[in-house]
């Protein structure tokens, strides 16, 4: 089980690393007040989007990851010595360092929804950990390097390549592997420090926009915010608020974001860090500034396809305008090509990503990738021929009011405040491009769908950089907008009609859910540790997709993801839908056919399929599942027992012929 002790030590780490390293980048292309602020994000894309391409050419090791490390620590050192560049503008107090601790609690409640809960009835784990099974990714690149294999699926036993936006879990995986950590200690405190980064950026950000040092706090506070749904609760009998409304999907604000999908919240915190840089890249332009704004851009996209790609494209479209209106014709040619640059630059590096996804999308044969699908938000309390049209208003007047109750109002009245208000210069550019970014999402997950999977991914997640500037504006207002009563009071009631969805969403993270198999979780650890003694590293695995069901929300490997350290040759369906590459009907024959196995009805044919067909090299059959007693692979001629231990386990080894 993960140690909560290697996972504070691994978030520190991470934590001091990226801000040092970011702020020796910052200072020189940010302003003073927002560098320190947003050194952890900067520090953590530069680094993570640079060492992949190289790690991959070089190999990926220990001594590799903590001597490129190492490096750039000399540099940032060596540049922090020099002589700092002068402010921008007038002097600014900055964020005081209380908020930075205030920070580094409140990223705490995403944090531990990903530590393991240790009682007398066994192991527990909080629902976010559905979304924490892509461990198996920091694992694996662990075990095998670079490029990623695919360790949850891969048709025919070869090493398959990984199509997914793995940026964020290489850096778990660069992270963990000097230090000797497990995947698992990784993610915990690459959560931790995501949310931590993403309020340090959103503080700096509220700050230089607001002039006002206090508006950092306020940010800790808003993002700190939850739903309306734990309030309604009571008068609509269900915190899912049916009929009335849909039930909700994965649709929420920061704090619940923050513990479900960091590396969506990673991606959102390097699209609103690259429209700063864009603006004032306009203002001024350097080649530092390019290469670094391309490095984040990167670092967006290759941690999210829905956030830092489809989401931020949009936004550059609605923002350009903007963005070139101000400028006189000779400086927005330069501006222009300057741009196009650095878009060029990160394309290049993102190529190997876009040509995976491409491939990936290509292989489930869908006719598309994204479609054009408003957000269902009424629930069956109206007709369907109703909703269909009522669900296009509700999106803005009923959803966005639920899930940021303290910030979507507040924060649009005091965005549109302040363009009007602000004076033209880099200020005025960059709240211009936060309403183009913040409308981008917003409109994005009320118009556009990805029918890849059960959920709509894309419009999940392309909400979080509005979510992000909604915060910053609110901190804002707070502070320094004319005539703020009305947006403070919004503000505030919002905030606290949401506290009983926070303490309840804090709560569930500390406390876990309960599970009647938690004490078969809690054994799980010496299980795979025998399966390790007979699969090699680079060995997939087979065991019963469904096997501790009831410990997650919805069914998935879980114990294997976590704990196995070994890639599997069908990992089940809720993995299969994003990492492997198959359309639909043939992953849910897949999926149909392990189940069909480990539940004891399995034919020989079933058994040979998983020897030949999907290159399971091991098997691993429990008391809980059916094939215990009706054990398929007792008499095959392809599998061999190689170690059984009463009521525990049996684990079966491919039988190795004409050396194949």
């Amino acid at each position: 089980m993960a140690s909560p002790v290697n996972a504070a030590l691994c978030a520190l780490l991470a934590a001091a690393f990226c801000t040092v390293l970011g702020y020796a980048l910052a200072r020189h292309v940010l302003p003073r007040v927002v560098a320190l602020g947003a050194a952890p994000v900067l520090g953590w894309a530069v680094f993570s989007a640079a060492t992949l391409p190289m790690l991959t050419a070089i190999g990926f090791s220990a001594i590799a990851v903590a001597s490129l490390a190492a490096f750039c620590l000399l540099v940032a050192g060596g540049s922090l010595l020099l002589q700092t560049a002068p402010p921008e503008g007038a002097p600014q107090r900055g964020i005081s360092p209380w908020c930075f601790v205030a920070a580094g609690i409140a990223a705490l409640i995403p944090a531990v929804a990903i530590l393991p809960k240790f009682s007398a009835r066994g192991v527990h784990l909080a629902d976010p950990i559905f979304d924490h099974s892509k461990i198996a990714i920091v694992d694996a690149m662990m075990r095998q390097g670079l490029p990623p294999v695919n360790p949850v699926f891969d048709f025919g036993g070869s090493a398959g390549r990984l199509a997914y936006y793995y940026l964020w879990h290489f850096s778990a995986a660069e992270l963990a592997l000097p230090l000797h950590a497990s995947g698992w200690e990784a993610d915990i405190a690459l959560t931790w420090f995501t949310a931590f980064a993403s309020l340090s950026l959103m503080m700096a950000a509220a700050v230089w926009l607001g002039k006002q040092a206090n508006a950092a706090i306020w940010v800790v506070a808003f993002a700190t915010a939850a739903s309306l749904r734990e309030t309604l609760k009571p008068l609509f009998g269900s915190y899912t608020l049916e009929p009335f409304l849909q039930q909700p999907t994965g649709f929420a604000g920061w704090l619940y974001q923050s513990a479900w999908a960091p590396q969506h919240l990673m991606s959102a915190s390097c699209t609103v860090l690259a429209t700063l840089l864009v603006a004032h890249y306009a203002e001024r332009q350097s080649l530092t500034r390019l290469v670094i704004l391309a490095l984040v851009v990167v670092a967006g996209f290759e941690s999210s396809t829905f956030v830092g790609g489809v989401t931020f494209a949009i936004a550059i479209l609605v923002g350009a305008p903007f963005l070139f209106g101000d400028l006189d014709a000779k400086r927005r040619r330069a501006v222009a090509t300057g741009l196009v640059a650095a878009a060029v630059l990160a394309i290049c590096l993102a190529a190997p990503f876009i040509r995976d996804q491409l491939a990936a999308v290509s292989a489930r044969e869908e006719a598309r990738a994204i479609v054009l699908h408003h957000s269902e938000v009424l629930g069956k309390l109206f007709p369907q021929s109703l909703r269909r049209v009522l669900d296009v208003p509700a999106y803005w007047l009923i959803l966005l009011p639920v899930e940021f109750p303290a910030t979507f109002i507040a924060g649009a009245i005091s965005l549109i405040v302040m363009l009007r208000n602000e004076e033209v210069g880099p200020r005025k550019t960059a709240v211009k491009l936060l309403v183009a970014l913040a409308a981008a999402g917003l409109s994005t997950s009320w118009l556009l769908a990805s029918p890849l999977g059960d959920n709509n991914d894309l419009g999940m997640r392309a909400v979080l950089p509005a979510a992000m500037i909604l915060i910053v504006s609110t901190a804002v207002a707070m502070t320094v907008v004319p005539r703020r009563a009305v947006i403070v009071a919004i503000a505030i009631g919002g905030l606290v009609l949401s506290l009983p969805d926070t303490v309840a969403m804090a709560f569930s993270n500390v406390s876990g859910t309960a599970a009647a198999e938690a004490l078969v979780f809690a054994q799980t650890p010496e299980l795979w540790s025998a399966v390790r003694r007979f699969a090699s590293p680079t060995a997939r695995v087979a065991n019963n997709p469904l096997f501790l069901r009831d410990v997650t929300p919805w069914p998935v490997n879980i114990s294997w993801a976590l704990i196995a350290d070994r890639s599997s040759c069908f990992a089940g369906r809720e993995l299969a839908i994003p990492f492997a590459p198959l359309p639909s009907d043939r992953r849910e024959a897949i999926n149909a056919q392990f189940i069909r196995l480990f539940a004891g009805e399995g034919t020989p044919h079933d058994v040979g399929d998983l020897a030949t067909k999907y290159g399971c090299d091991v098997t691993v059959v429990v008391p809980q599942d059916g094939a215990w007693n009706n054990d398929p692979f007792a008499g095959s001629a392809d599998y061999r027992l190689v170690e059984s231990r009463d009521n525990r386990w049996r684990i079966y080894a491919k039988v190795i012929r004409n050396g194949n």
